[in-house]
């Protein structure tokens, strides 16, 4: 797995994240979802599912993501 933190989170506003202590958790909550995805990603492909269907599941969920802005 090859998947780097960004070296910025952009804001709204287009400004950097300057918190310290939210660009850990940043950092560590991208080492956590990249493990998992990629995890998941290799689990399918030894049970036969193909690679580029799988990610295109991967993508999906992600396009999915509801905002927690938004009211629902």
């Amino acid at each position: 797995m090859s998947a780097k933190p960004p070296a910025v989170w952009p804001q709204s506003d287009g400004q950097p994240v300057s918190c310290r202590e939210k660009l850990k958790m940043l950092a560590e909550t991208h080492t956590e979802v990249a493990q998992a995805l990629q995890d998941a990603f290799e689990d399918a492909v030894l049970m036969g599912v193909d690679e580029d269907a799988m990610r295109r599941v991967l993508n999906d969920i992600v396009a999915g993501l509801e905002s927690p802005k938004r009211a629902r």
